[in-house]
């Protein structure tokens, strides 16, 4: 059937674009973003800076994206604000030296904010689709994210038809948008491969401005494969979860599983393929590579995600067999990937990654010392906050161990003790379940802990002043002050 829209190049499409827009943009990580319009846009904001005129464009997405959004916009110098997440070098320096505005935002929250216009009013939607028909059904290809709400919101609309895709992704959507309160319901998801929607967004016709033609892979990265620390990590939660097996705390049946991303995340459940844990399901926002081999091997059931992140060997695999992956796969928008009630109901695992952890279980995954953002919060919070068990994993020393992990106390605070009961590292897991502050903070020292610094942090507990929660407040965060002078948390101290 013919489209009625117009085929445009990347660069008539990219002169469309206002310069200071608002842009919606389709992906979630790599996956499923778009390629070639975003690089016609930095090639064209590059010129634009060298006349005098920068572009200053407002860029929100579901997660992080490829290099052909975020570094090639960046280095551009175009970005004046983002949400909600990012994990560009590029990007990454210009909001610490606060020349991008960035808003770190719960991904499971962002839909909703864009319905009620609490971020503002999008001025363009650019998406990549297998197809668009006619009358405004938009198939996406490997990842959802905020896709359908941009699609729905924004004023003009740019698409991106890749043809590199397989056409049977389509099989694996599950697109809907949750009605505004009060008017919601339950949501009818009662299971990891649960369909509530359709294989397709739908947009108003009429506000699509244009076409371009793409035949690109997504080009994510492979992940490096498992080091020392990180089968360590890996051993070690697959342990406790055998326990819990064991002792009944988890049903015999197993529970969905989420887990992050990163090398010590696929460490993981790579190692749960290995162990004696039943066959699983996954109710999680990205899949990475090692759920592939997994899904062969019959360990991993299905999975339900926001975006299919992986490398072009193992996103061939699933091209190669779709009549196997489609079956066992749903992509779905993020406030139902990573929607609370959903992941509270179904009794969600979450595994999620840290670059800090405190005496009491405080977590910081986004600033280093306090300032610096490395990429966001992103969907951790939407997990381990309404998780059945909360897990955060982390190496015990990074830097060649002239950075502790667990220190007295967090420099910034994303996910609060509350939330949070199991921490593990190299070094051992902390189980924080029924144990008060004092003995959190021993059992997270004796546990966690790498032992170069188990005495200093033993010593700041012994010293801090009495209370629900000790703390010295001139010493707090002396780690932290030793680290940004000399370069070392303990400048005399050998790992």
């Amino acid at each position: 059937m013919a489209r009625p829209f117009p085929t445009l190049t990347p660069e008539e499409a990219a002169a469309l674009i206002p310069e200071a827009a608002t842009i919606g943009f389709s992906g979630f990580t790599p996956a499923g973003s778009p390629k070639a319009i975003p690089q016609a846009l930095a090639r064209r904001a590059e010129a634009l800076a060298a006349e005098g005129h920068p572009m200053q464009l407002r860029i929100l997405t579901g997660a992080s994206t490829g290099p052909f959004i975020d570094e090639a916009l960046a280095e551009a110098g175009a970005i004046s604000w983002r949400a909600p997440f990012q994990s560009s070098r590029a990007l990454r320096r210009r909001i610490n030296a606060e020349e991008t505005e960035f808003i770190d935002i719960h991904l499971s929250h962002v839909p909703q904010m864009i319905a009620f216009g609490f971020l503002g009013e999008i001025d363009v939607a650019i998406v990549e689709a297998l197809d668009v028909t006619p009358d405004g059904r938009v198939f996406l290809t490997t990842a959802s994210g905020i896709a359908p709400s941009v699609l729905r919101h924004a004023e003009h609309i740019l698409i991106e038809i890749n043809q590199y895709p397989s056409r049977r992704l389509q099989e694996m959507h599950d697109i809907a948008i949750l009605p505004r309160p009060p008017a919601r319901h339950p949501i009818q998801i009662h299971h990891p491969l649960s369909k509530l929607g359709t294989p397709f967004a739908t947009v108003d016709p009429t506000r699509i401005v244009g076409i371009v033609e793409t035949n690109q892979p997504d080009g994510v990265t492979p992940l490096s494969g498992p080091d020392p620390v990180s089968e360590a990590i890996a051993g070690h939660v697959v342990q406790f979860l055998m326990d819990e097996l064991q002792a009944g705390r988890i049903p015999r049946q197993f529970l969905p599983l989420q887990a992050g991303v990163g090398n010590v995340s696929n460490a993981v459940m790579a190692s749960l393929g290995q162990s004696a844990v039943p066959p699983f399901y996954m109710y999680t926002e990205v899949l990475q590579d090692s759920q592939v081999d997994l899904m062969e091997q019959g360990r991993l059931l299905g999975a339900s995600t926001c975006g299919l992140t992986l490398s072009e060997t193992y996103i061939q695999r699933v091209y190669a067999d779709m009549s196997f992956f489609a079956p066992r796969l749903v992509i779905r928008p993020q406030e139902l990937s990573n929607n609370p009630e959903i992941i509270r109901r179904l009794g969600v695992i979450g595994i999620n990654t840290a670059l800090e952890v405190d005496l009491y279980g405080h977590v910081n995954s986004t600033h280093v010392a306090g300032a610096q953002l490395v990429n966001g919060i992103g969907g951790s919070g939407d997990f381990l906050r309404n998780a059945y068990l909360s897990i955060v994993v982390c190496p015990s020393v990074a830097k060649d161990g002239r950075i502790s992990t667990i220190v007295p106390m967090v420099s910034h605070m994303d996910q609060n003790e509350h939330s949070i009961q199991v921490i593990v590292t190299e070094q051992g897991l902390a189980d924080l379940r029924g144990l008060g502050p004092q003995r959190r903070a021993e059992r997270i020292i004796e546990h966690c802990a790498h032992p170069a610094y188990r005495d200093y942090l033993r010593g700041y507990l012994r010293e801090a002043r009495q209370g629900h929660l000790r703390h010295d407040l001139s010493r707090c965060f002396e780690l932290h002050q030793n680290l940004l002078a000399h370069g070392a948390m303990l400048p005399r101290l050998e790992v």
